[in-house]
């Protein structure tokens, strides 16, 4: 008997979301130790190198961020409908984009890292430093990107402790092998590209094997099914609209940047420090937004509207408890926790004054977040697509009138303000939705 047949209860949430919301907290770690072991070395340069070479290997990676999300809408229909083959066809088909976009990685590293540098100029011995070490990292690029889509796949199959032992295993021996090359080898920079790039591999690895229950059939080989014309449509379809909202959604907070360098130096320093607590909320919420993506994904495809709408509900309302833990936290630690990030006693006291957007941000948001995973998993990408490009405009609409008039308060409320256009755009597209449970129109 599969999870599908079961009711959808609290505990059936949480089942999902709770593994989710520890292996994001895992995330922030690896980028502390692979800092603090280059930090070892006592110069300045490899610390920046690491820095930077990593930032440009995330936005090249970002870009394939679609195949998670559009590997879950897909799979967890797939998975409610009882398509076992198209369940493991879709596995097969997130695996050979992850692969190919990997290798086009590779390929084409050099312009990437070019224009990276250019985006993010660096002195001459930080950027030789740097491409020392993504010279040898970007080559486990098509073992994260693939990675992406089994996480996904698992996703929609309720099995996000299996997850969260991915990103377990990745993480722990990425900080062994830091420890082990950096500090007993005294490799550097090098020690801590191989490092990470050992890790990935061995997270893809066992990744595969964590889908042997497919892998070990001739199910994910059908290739007729796998190479289905429609499907292929479909999955690039769905794909393409998720990446062109992803993009988006870096362009809001890219503005938000661009905007806010106009301020002093200390006002840029407390809205680079309040951003983390925005962060933190995302990845914790990404737990339960994650469940929705899943059940919701499930009912759509077996059509089954009560069920569509109890996993939206249910999840909706855990998001909502965790929002209110964040809020209050925020509120009364908020000010702590901003002493931990900076020593500076001005930009301490700058963060302060709008440390309330913060409080803020988690109610402001969440219903967007949720409603992503309601919309992720019944794969209505062109409404996300179409609605945050709506959000969007009145996002830049808001920055032209409120930061004029209130400075940096105004930037943090016009980006709260598009939390709030994008969940009540989404919302109004809710309807339609519900009335493709029916259609099964995407």
């Amino acid at each position: 008997m599969n999870e599908i047949s079961h009711g959808i209860t609290h505990r059936r949430v949480l089942k999902i979301a709770i593994p989710i919301v520890l292996a994001n907290a895992t995330v922030p770690l690896i980028g502390v130790v692979d800092t603090g072991v280059v930090g070892q070395i006592g110069l300045a340069a490899p610390i920046g190198a690491v820095g930077i070479g990593a930032i440009i290997l995330s936005a090249v990676y970002w870009i394939f961020g679609f195949l998670r999300m559009g590997t879950t809408g897909l799979a967890s229909q797939a998975y409610g409908a009882g398509h076992t083959g198209e369940v493991a066809a879709l596995l097969t088909r997130s695996l050979i984009i992850g692969l190919a976009g990997g290798f086009a990685v590779i390929t084409l590293q050099a312009p990437l890292f070019f224009m990276g540098f250019q985006l993010s100029p660096a002195s001459e011995e930080v950027e030789a430093l740097a491409r020392e070490y993504m010279a040898i990292r970007v080559w486990s690029a098509p073992a994260i990107i693939s990675t992406y889509g089994i996480t996904g796949w698992l996703i929609a199959k309720e099995r996000t402790a299996a997850v969260f032992a991915l990103q377990f295993l990745m993480n722990f021996i990425n900080v062994i092998l830091d420890l082990l090359f950096v500090i007993d080898f005294g490799w550097g920079v090098e020690g801590v590209a191989w490092a990470s790039f050992l890790a990935e591999c061995c997270g893809f690895i066992f990744g595969l094997w964590l889908c042997r229950d497919v892998l070990w059939t001739k199910t994910w080989r059908d290739w007729p099914l796998v190479f289905d014309r429609g499907r292929l449509v479909l999955m690039a379809s769905v794909n393409r609209d998720i990446l062109i909202r992803s993009i988006i959604i870096q362009m809001t907070f890219v503005m938000f940047l661009f905007v806010g360098s106009d301020f002093s130096d200390v006002t840029l320093a407390a809205n680079q420090i309040l951003l983390q607590f925005l962060y933190v909320t995302s990845y914790a919420l990404d737990g339960f937004a994650f469940s929705a993506e899943a059940l919701v994904g499930q009912a759509f495809g077996a059509r089954n509207l009560k069920k569509l709408r109890r996993g939206a509900v249910l999840s909706s309302y855990w998001g909502f408890v965790l929002t209110f833990i964040l809020s209050a936290g925020f509120a009364l630690f908020g000010e702590e926790l901003v002493a931990l990030m900076a020593k500076s006693e001005e930009v301490r006291i700058e963060a302060a004054e709008y440390l309330g957007w913060m409080v803020l941000a988690p109610f402001t948001g969440v219903a967007a977040w949720m409603l992503d995973g309601v919309f992720i998993g019944a794969t209505r990408a062109r409404d996300m697509r179409n609605m945050m490009a709506l959000s969007f405009l009145i996002y830049i609409l808001a920055l032209v009138i409120l930061v004029p008039l209130m400075q940096n308060h105004g930037l943090w409320l016009a980006l709260l303000i598009s939390f709030i256009a994008r969940a009540a755009s989404l919302a109004i597209r809710y309807p339609a939705l519900e009335a493709a449970v029916s259609t099964k129109e995407c």
